[in-house]
């Protein structure tokens, strides 16, 4: 097999061949000549070209050879190890997709971030494809926009090769959905933001060389008074008193609830694109197993209400891949897609919460162990529901972009 840095480069060629926009690009990804064969059926949506193919093929042969052969074993530990998994796919550069290249990323648009999404649903539990999530769509996206070179080289550059494992600080004991309402502050002293509070709900937060820390940063609208900062981490989510220099803030201060909102929109995206893959297989996982379990002197499959219901789950998977596919064709071409990117993450949390416990049913006992994928997703895809944004507050972003959200008057003073 040859080296990373050696198929990197052939990749590379094709892709200035196919796109002289990438002709500045430093880096570019291994290049595997295994056929694309993650689904049961091709996407053929003409966001996807050879090279995202090529670039899928290359990762599922290291999810096939670092992960899946693992992930039971892991799954028995309560833990994987992220440092060395995370090194693994930051050498075939899936840590930087579309992150700049002076940082080691591969500047290419956001449709191969999908890419890498989509595939990592390949991997057999909910739990790693979301902590690589965090690393490369919810961690990092504000401080690739708007950091600061130090900070970049100092976070970004080491995420993206897979050195540094990061995780992402918003929700907290009161707050989570409602991000306004964080305690989190970090107040001035010195050269350093002194900082008090805590955060939960951290994913990878006890592995974590940093977190993207949101916190107030001053006593303004609570809009406005917020800021991202890079936090060294020693595996601790609570902070008292704990400093760090002043330029590891992201961007401007007080813009900190600003840059969340955007890392937000590719966390959802990002969400919808991750289900795809596990969805389907759980489908068709159900289909041949109702196929050779029987009741009743026939196979359950040739229940009617069984057969089609699986039909039926099928045409919505097909349906959440269009509209996903739709929303990051808009936002590769510069399109504010808010309302889009809300409506993926509520169709993908719906969905999940519907195809495992439909497949489950279907399963029968066996599909309330823990020997069984289905039982698996049942229990991570929950999740979709509620992170990074509640299925309650996705609609009221949807309704506010429908104009049909109640407004908010201001009380009479007495």
């Amino acid at each position: 097999m040859a080296s990373g840095a050696s198929v990197s480069r052939i990749l590379c060629t094709k892709l200035l061949i196919n796109n002289p926009l990438a002709a500045s690009r430093s880096r570019c990804l291994p290049l595997s000549t295994r056929p694309f064969a993650s689904s049961q059926s091709q996407p053929t949506d003409n966001l996807f070209t050879d090279e995202h193919a090529q670039l899928r093929a290359s990762l599922r042969k290291v999810i096939d050879k670092e992960i899946n052969p693992y992930v039971d074993e892991w799954e028995a530990a309560k833990q994987f190890p992220a440092h060395k998994v995370f090194k693994k796919l930051g050498e075939g550069g899936f840590l930087g997709v579309s992150k700049p290249t002076e940082y080691g990323g591969l500047g290419l648009d956001y449709s191969y971030s999908i890419a890498v999404a989509e595939e990592l649903g390949s991997i057999n539990c909910g739990a790693i494809p979301m902590a690589i999530g965090v690393q490369t769509d919810m961690a990092t996206p504000a401080l690739a926009t708007f950091g600061s070179d130090r900070v970049k080289r100092e976070f970004l550059a080491p995420s993206i090769s897979g050195d540094m494992v990061a995780c992402l600080g918003v929700s907290e004991v009161g707050g989570g959905s409602d991000v306004a309402s964080i305690q989190t502050r970090a107040v001035k002293k010195g050269g350093d933001y002194v900082i008090n509070g805590g955060k939960m709900w951290t994913t990878s937060g006890t592995q974590a060389d940093w977190m993207c820390l949101l916190a107030n940063t001053s006593d303004g609208p609570p809009h406005r008074n917020k800021s991202l900062i890079c936090l060294p981490m020693d595996a601790k989510v609570f902070f008292d008193n704990v400093h760090v220099p002043q330029e590891y803030v992201i961007g401007e201060e007080g813009e900190g609830f600003t840059y969340q909102m955007v890392q937000f929109q590719a966390e959802r995206m990002w969400a919808a694109a991750g289900c795809l893959l596990p969805l389907q297989k759980l489908i068709w996982d159900t289909i041949e197993y109702t196929r050779s379990r029987k009741a009743f002197g026939q196979p359950i499959l040739n229940n009617q209400t069984v057969h089609f219901r699986l039909a039926e789950l099928e045409t919505e998977v097909e349906l959440l891949r269009s509209l996903l596919y739709r929303t990051i064709a808009l936002y590769v071409a510069g399109n504010d897609v808010t309302k889009f990117a809300s409506m993926c993450k509520l169709k993908a949390g719906r969905l999940s919460r519907e195809v495992t416990d439909e497949c489950l049913q279907f399963w029968g006992g066996m599909g309330f162990t823990s020997d069984v994928l289905v039982s698996r997703f049942y229990r991570d895809f929950r999740l979709l529901s509620i992170g990074g944004g509640a299925d309650e507050v996705m609609l009221s972003i949807i309704c506010k972009y429908m104009d049909t959200l109640p407004k908010l008057t201001a009380k009479k003073a007495k």
